[in-house]
């Protein structure tokens, strides 16, 4: 057990400095529920900031020293700057200060049965998919997910039993925070290279997140990338999901009609379990339904009720998510900003039966455009129509050259503007009725789909 650890056994009074992120507001659920006393402060007024305050803990509008009162530990996020007047008092006074990724990792040690979802894509619906069956069995788990889950409302739960389910996010190797009974991966690629450098580095990376869960290890057995991460590992088990029937979990008799939601029998070692008919579209989702499935049935649960609850699952926020309909347009939006999630995305979007698909991308970090810029073009030729806005900088400076008229040049007809009022006025006048209008991004281009959303509305 680290200090960190023996820490939060000494204390009873904790302050989180932005406590409605995502990441963040879960957290506090459960500590709050464990008898911790909680303050919080944050900078805008949100849902999760309605939902922290229900629970009767008190939330401060904006950032400043006397925010922390009397907290004996200071738990902050990631975004959160080194200069935020109540870090500087905290460490001014001596009281420890944990960053989330952390604060995440005790806290999963408190729990006697933790079970992480890590992988570079699929993240938060496979954790939304495991959390949905393990409540449909009767498992009452805690949750802490990086979307909102429509079944629980929120992106946490608080349940009774000894189990949690965890996102684990690979981003500058927070992960290895944890220190799971239970972990998935789901996929390997290349991203975040401007922190990784090299592939090789992020299955190293994988590889050490392996050797620290202690029992059992659900992978995709038809990664070459996820297979190496935990080749020479000794005294964890090891399950295999995949498409191909070598795996551990597979599909079989899939619906042989070309309809954008799979249909399958799920198989494990030659047995058919039950009939899964999922509603979300795309093949990859069969995949993140077949980890989930793997990673239930591992830990007990009942194979009507991983069929039952993967039947009923329509996906977290920001993952396909259907805003409305309005003059025959459907618009949607989702969080897709890496070549391969943008390839499964679009390409279930082309089979959807719409007559055009009307594709907003924002391009997300320099450096990963510039990294990636061949196969963001092949993945951004699928849809029939491309809109593209700047490149958002995150947390970098364009130190690699790159526009978005870089990635414009190789995919013809493309077109990007400065601001989302010129997108939407742009994808307004041209889609018509039986079209699909889909953002597509990491960063703030929800707005752009809200705001079209306003003006369809205004349109009425």
């Amino acid at each position: 057990m680290n200090t960190a650890q023996n820490l939060l056994d000494q204390v009873k009074k904790l302050h989180f400095v932005g406590i409605g992120g995502s990441g963040m507001c879960p957290m506090a659920e459960i500590l709050h529920h464990k008898g911790y006393e909680l303050t919080g402060s944050d900078l805008n007024e949100s849902d999760t900031l309605d939902r922290i305050r229900s629970y009767g803990i008190p939330v401060t509008m904006g950032h400043k020293a006397e925010n922390i009162g009397d907290a004996e530990v200071v738990v902050y996020t990631a975004a959160c700057k080194q200069d935020n007047p109540e870090l500087v008092a905290a460490r001014e006074r001596g009281i420890p200060t944990l960053e989330r990724s952390v604060m995440l990792g005790i806290l999963t040690e408190k729990f006697p049965f933790s079970i992480a979802v890590s992988g570079t894509h699929g993240k938060t619906t496979t954790t939304g998919m495991l959390t949905q069956i393990l409540i449909e069995d009767g498992k009452d788990p805690s949750a802490i997910i990086g979307g909102k889950l429509p079944l629980i409302g929120g992106n946490g739960r608080v349940g009774k039993s000894d189990c949690i389910v965890v996102e684990a996010c690979e981003y500058v190797d927070t992960f290895l925070q944890l220190h799971p009974a239970v972990s998935v991966i789901l996929n390997i690629d290349a991203d975040h290279l401007d922190y990784f450098k090299t592939v090789d580095n992020i299955v190293k990376s994988f590889h050490q997140f392996s050797t620290q869960t202690s029992q059992m290890i659900v992978v995709n057995g038809d990664d070459a990338r996820t297979m190496e991460s935990v080749s020479s590992l000794t005294g964890q088990k090891i399950v295999t999901f995949g498409l191909s029937d070598k795996n551990d979990y597979y599909p079989a008799e899939l619906n042989e009609e070309d309809t954008a939601c799979e249909d399958f029998t799920l198989m494990h070692k030659g047995e058919a379990l039950g009939r899964v008919n999922l509603i979300v579209p795309g093949e990859h989702n069969m995949l993140n339904a077949l980890a989930a499935a793997a990673a239930a049935h591992s830990v007990g649960a009942k194979p009507e009720a991983i069929c039952r609850a993967l039947g009923k699952f329509s996906g977290v926020h920001r993952r396909f998510e259907i805003l409305g309909k309005f003059d025959g347009v459907t618009v949607a939006d989702d969080f897709a900003h890496h070549p391969t999630e943008l390839t499964a995305v679009l390409s279930s979007a082309m089979r959807m039966g719409y007559r055009q698909v009307w594709a907003v991308f924002q391009p997300h970090t320099y450096s990963r455009t510039y990294n990636l810029l061949e196969d963001f073009a092949k993945a951004l030729s699928i849809p029939d129509h491309l809109v593209m806005t700047e490149i958002l900088a995150v947390r970098e400076t364009n130190t690699y050259n790159i526009h978005t008229a870089d990635l414009a040049a190789k995919i013809p007809g493309s077109v990007w503007f400065q601001s989302f009022d010129e997108i939407a006025d742009y994808v307004m006048a041209h889609a018509g009725p039986g079209d699909l209008i889909l953002t597509l991004g990491g960063g703030d281009i929800y707005k752009c789909a809200n705001l079209i959303v306003k003006k369809y509305e205004e349109k009425q």
